[in-house]
């Protein structure tokens, strides 16, 4: 990409749905490196600075922690290591995933039968305010 054509931060924000200020932490915490600057000393950005926010950005849309983020970039780095290790993260991240939604589903049970307890009378006799009381009475 010549200079002619490389991206400035919020043309780089704007083709990856990325806030300019996350590009800019993104850099400072080194999973996206730090683009040359023009003369005038703004970033010119590259394909490859495009390419390499894209996976960050999908990899925290799909829940990836920053810590795991920044693995699976130097495992991505890595074009002839195994995918071994990706592997691993991706299922150990799974699991993760599979466990806070059987959280969830066992935190919305737990709602539908408080709710379903309601007789909507008077707040002293209201069995949601019970349920979410430590002691029988406030």
């Amino acid at each position: 990409m010549s200079r002619a054509s490389a991206l400035t931060i919020g043309d780089l924000a704007a083709a990856t749905g990325t806030k300019v200020e996350t590009v800019r932490w993104y850099e400072r915490v080194g999973l996206l490196p730090a683009p040359p600057r023009t003369e005038g000393n703004y970033r010119a950005y590259d394909a490859g600075h495009l390419r390499r926010l894209g996976f960050i950005r999908r990899s925290r849309e799909l829940g990836f922690t920053v810590a795991q983020v920044r693995e699976l970039l130097d495992l991505a780095d890595q074009r002839d290591g195994s995918c071994g290790q990706v592997d691993f993260l991706a299922r150990a991240h799974l699991t993760t995933v599979e466990q806070k939604i059987s959280d969830l589903m066992r935190l919305a049970h737990e709602l539908h039968e408080m709710i379903g307890q309601c007789d909507c009378g008077t707040v002293a006799e209201c069995r949601i305010i019970d349920a979410l009381s430590p002691h029988s009475s406030m």
